[in-house]
């Protein structure tokens, strides 16, 4: 068996963030610097960045605070019982708006645009985002407004 190394890329954030997290238990967290109007780009090159590096696209949920993505305004055209059922497939990355988020199920790898929405839609997207995440968190915004609300519970 081949082990790889962890990603390292992002460093975790310093400072005092209360006691560390056993191994296994909480996923890795990855800020992405990003305007509200860049979030979503941000958000698109990670999931492209995971793709490319293997990871399986039905392992990656996108959650929007804003403006929901394309995709899920096109798929959600179709009707809400078609767009969750290629959820519950589970063989592409699904993208859902932070207020219906609660719904998906946990994926090992869930990447947040914070591209707009109020504060506390960003902190209870960042919350479920944090839940559903088994191994990678992905957060694409501005980084004094993720930390702050990260900073407020999650």
């Amino acid at each position: 068996m081949q082990r790889t190394p962890r990603d390292a890329a992002a460093p975790a954030k310093p400072g005092p963030s209360g006691p560390a997290a056993p191994a296994g238990g909480t996923p890795q967290i990855q800020l992405i610097p990003a305007s509200v109007q860049g979030a979503l780009d941000a958000a698109e090159e990670a999931v492209d960045l995971l793709l490319d590096s293997g990871r399986a696209p039905g392992d990656v949920l996108v959650i929007t605070t804003g403006e929901p993505h394309p995709w899920a305004t096109h798929e959600l055209s179709f009707g809400e019982a078609s767009y969750w059922a290629q959820h519950d497939a589970g063989d592409d990355v699904f993208y859902t708006d932070a207020g219906v988020a609660g719904r998906a199920g946990a994926r090992p790898v869930v990447v947040v645009a914070v591209n707009g929405g109020s504060e506390s839609v960003a902190a209870s997207a960042l919350s479920v985002a944090h839940a559903k995440a088994g191994a990678l968190l992905i957060v694409c915004g501005d980084p004094q407004r993720i930390n702050s609300v990260l900073g407020a519970g999650v």
